[in-house]
């Protein structure tokens, strides 16, 4: 197939015809309870761009929530896909194993964080990653409670829907969930300075208010695991200030709780660095990575200390397709496209690229509330003119005319006031500017 053209283009209104046939059919066949943020519907994409049905070419922001991350289809993947197909496409590893798997598992034993012996399991989705991980915790510490926090996103089956803190849309009307589940307060820098400055740039002092609720609501004797994501996803991109992670952990080793680390979104160079953890020297006991693991296919793991990995009995672990051999196969063109084409300093790059321009629009435009995140993971807070008082309507809008302008942008928070930039590493410098570009500009007019 001849490379897609790195340029924005409509020929149509978004959504243009081809589209909106697609649509109806869509809306007879899908259940209603799947939303879409962008009717269009793809036919082809790479770069930082994609093509619809109407032959219409977007600027991606979005890498398909940050899954895409290395670039759509890109080449070595597709390679080792094909390959991998020809041979065989499936063969449970619980019943018949083969080397994909296991060399999946060799890698990334290799490049996550922390120089001890290692293991890792394979599933298939970032919410299996996190539900195995406390089966795994609670299997090593023989304690039930897990802790997880303020504006959190783990996932939809049950025992991550209470993990993860938003209701609507993910948990209004589906309880009862599972049990033994609480919740501390993050240290969320932006929010936290409007009522105290040293509590915004102090992250001991933010863990010490964790650690506060954790022991008088948990209990250190009752608690297998805490549960965080180094920069919150779906919550708000939110970083948590310098320290708090140290703390947290350190707090866990004394006390036999098991720190996991929920690296779904932030893993594989999307933050500038291979693991967010890294860039405050975390290495988790146990670490759930998905979405950009395998270059666009399913496919998730949980790595983490030996000794922990290896509670759970024998047979305890695993799943059908979990590690299936197509999915191992562009895992591991994945992990070599990052290393071999410098994709972690690309993300250094992209975060220079983005935040740059939105400072100056934030220095001039007081409904910028906050500029915040790592690499290519980058997140405007709206607040509304004035005040720190969230702006969801501001946001609803600025995103739906991005979209009509053929610029994919997603939100997130809590609060419904975030965009959120997660832009392939592949895309170009230009495409990314001219993506920039139409977000101002369609800010200025709102």
């Amino acid at each position: 197939m001849a490379s897609l053209e790195q340029s924005r283009h409509l020929v149509t209104d978004i959504p243009g015809p081809a589209s909106m046939e697609l649509n109806k059919r869509r809306a007879a066949a899908v259940s209603r309870g799947v939303a879409v943020t962008l009717p269009v519907f793809v036919v082809r994409a790479g770069g930082g761009v994609l093509e619809d049905a109407d032959g219409n070419r977007l600027i991606d922001l979005g890498s398909g929530i940050a899954v895409t991350t290395i670039g759509n289809s890109a080449p070595r993947v597709v390679d080792a896909v094909r390959a991998q197909a020809a041979e065989f496409t499936h063969a449970c590893f619980m019943v018949t194993p083969y080397e994909g798997y296991v060399a999946v598992a060799e890698q990334l034993n290799r490049i996550t964080p922390g120089s001890g012996e290692k293991r890792s399991v394979l599933f298939n989705s970032g919410a299996e990653a996190v539900e195995n991980a406390v089966k795994v915790a609670r299997a090593y510490t023989r304690k039930s409670a897990v802790v997880a926090f303020d504006h959190a996103y783990h996932g939809r089956t049950n025992l991550t829907m209470a993990l993860t803190a938003k209701s609507m849309p993910y948990k209004s009307g589906f309880g009862p969930f599972a049990p033994e589940i609480y919740r501390a307060p993050l240290s969320y820098p932006y929010r936290d300075g409007l009522l105290d400055k040293d509590m915004a740039t102090d992250g001991q002092l933010a863990a010490a208010r964790a650690i506060n609720v954790i022991e008088k609501q948990v209990g250190a004797s009752n608690l297998a695991a805490v549960v965080i994501e180094p920069i919150q996803g779906e919550g708000g991109f939110i970083v948590p200030a310098p320290g708090f992670l140290p703390a947290l952990l350190d707090w866990c080793r004394a006390n036999n709780v098991v720190f996991i680390a929920d690296e779904v979104q932030t893993g594989f160079a999307r933050t500038g660095a291979m693991f967010a953890c890294e860039h405050e020297g975390v290495a988790p006991d146990l670490i759930c990575t998905a979405k950009g693991i395998a270059g666009g296919l399913p496919l998730s793991a949980i790595t983490g200390s030996a000794d922990i990995m290896d509670a759970p009995h024998v047979g305890g672990l695993g799943g059908t397709f979990g590690g299936n051999p197509l999915c191992c196969a562009a895992a591991l063109a994945a992990i070599a496209t990052i290393e071999r084409d410098g994709l972690i300093e690309r993300a250094r790059q992209i975060e220079r690229l983005i935040t740059e321009p939105l400072l100056r629009l934030q220095a001039a435009d007081d409904r910028i509330g906050d500029v915040r995140g790592r690499g290519a993971m980058i997140a405007v807070e709206l607040v509304k003119s004035g005040t720190a008082e969230p702006d969801a309507e501001l946001t609803r809008k600025l995103s739906a005319a991005a979209h009509a302008a053929g610029v994919i942008v997603l939100t997130c928070g809590m609060f419904g006031n975030i965009v959120r930039l997660l832009p392939p590493l592949t895309i170009t410098d230009e495409v990314l500017a001219e993506g920039l570009d139409v977000l101002a500009g369609l800010l200025a007019e709102l």
